[in-house]
């Protein structure tokens, strides 16, 4: 059983030479598995050998039985066949059943290329399909879920594919107000890219025009004032928000501000607190990620930074109605001035 990424799976298919007989797709992320299936289906069997070597079975409306009877036949005047399990999470009892495909990978027909599709969950390293996969030479791809901190280099990377370039501003207001998964999040993409047609380059105000995200009052520019210290901009910010409460949840703010600061408190007791030491010690990949963390670093000692994780705690209990019966938007003025006295 191989293992490996998305890039190399993509590779492998678009080559089209020595596939592996079986594929097994599964995760949390859809994104990536629906652009795998999407590359089979246009580059594994020519245009003209679709119609009778290019089988596609959905989970809900098929059987283990017929998909292994398909996968066993040979392909027609051609010299490999396609079949795809798609959705195969939506059967009944499904685990249990692609266990039933453990004896066909034990002996896959070698002119076939059987791929397994499971969203929603990893399947168990211990089911009988794993174990099967694990002795015989399947393909595994997992598709997990992309951390919010990572959501950055994987727009700029997508961006980059479809020939666009994006400012790190605009990278910003898009992970932080449409974030995962990544089918919609790249799908705002897209809708920009449309937009801007021959203007291969997406900035701040496209994305303020054309997704209704202001480019001057979020929460990237809320950090952006805590960690400066600038209260007054705070404040123009904060009245904003209770203004546009559907999109500025307090609990969207908040966990921002909870996250900077843990990042903050982390980043104090780093012994290398070099641009390098720094990255390392938060996982980011990108030096522009530093940015507000620097700002912070120097503005608020340790200490500082412990209580304001404190209060982000404090408002998260009181916006809950405990021990507070304040409106959440003045709860959240109470939080930034007490970030700004700490």
């Amino acid at each position: 059983m191989a293992s490996i990424g998305y890039r190399d799976v993509l590779a492998d298919i678009k080559k089209g030479k020595d596939l592996s007989p079986v594929f097994i797709l599964m995760g949390e992320e859809t994104f990536y598995i629906d652009k795998l299936v999407e590359a089979f289906e246009n580059h594994v069997i020519p245009e003209e050998d679709k119609d009778f070597n290019q089988n596609i079975f959905y989970g809900n409306d098929t059987d283990i039985d017929t998909v292994v009877a398909s996968a066993q036949q040979f392909p027609v005047m051609a010299g490999r066949k396609l079949v795809i399990l798609k959705e195969s999470q939506t059967m009944h009892q499904a685990k249990t059943q692609l266990d039933k495909l453990a004896s066909y990978l034990s002996r896959p027909n070698k002119s076939t290329i059987l791929v397994i599709v499971y969203k929603g969950d990893n399947l168990s390293s211990t089911s009988k399909l794993l174990k099967a996969a694990s002795s015989s030479k399947a393909v595994i791809f997992k598709s997990e879920l992309v951390k919010e901190w990572n959501l950055s280099s994987h727009v700029k990377d997508y961006c980059s594919s479809i020939g666009f370039s994006i400012e790190d501003k605009a990278v910003g207001m898009l992970c932080e107000y449409i974030g995962s998964p990544l089918s919609k999040l790249f799908g705002e993409v897209n809708k920009l890219a449309m937009i801007k047609g021959k203007d291969n380059r997406i900035t701040a105000i496209d994305v303020e025009k054309h997704i209704g995200i202001s480019k001057d009052f979020n929460n990237f520019e809320l950090i952006k004032a805590v960690s400066t210290k600038n209260y007054p901009n705070a404040m123009k910010i904060m009245r904003y928000f209770e203004l546009n409460p559907k999109t500025n949840p307090t609990v969207m703010t908040n966990s921002m501000l909870f996250g900077f600061f843990q990042k903050i408190s982390i980043c104090h007791y780093l012994n290398d607190k070099s641009e390098k030491g720094l990255m390392e010690g938060l996982g980011f990949k990108n030096a522009w990620q530093l940015r507000d963390i620097k700002e912070g670093l120097r503005n608020y000692n340790p200490r500082q930074a412990v209580n304001c994780v404190h209060f982000c705690r404090e408002f998260d209990t009181k916006s809950k109605g405990v021990d507070s019966f304040q409106n959440e938007y003045n709860l959240l003025r109470e939080l930034i001035f007490k970030i700004f006295t700490t």
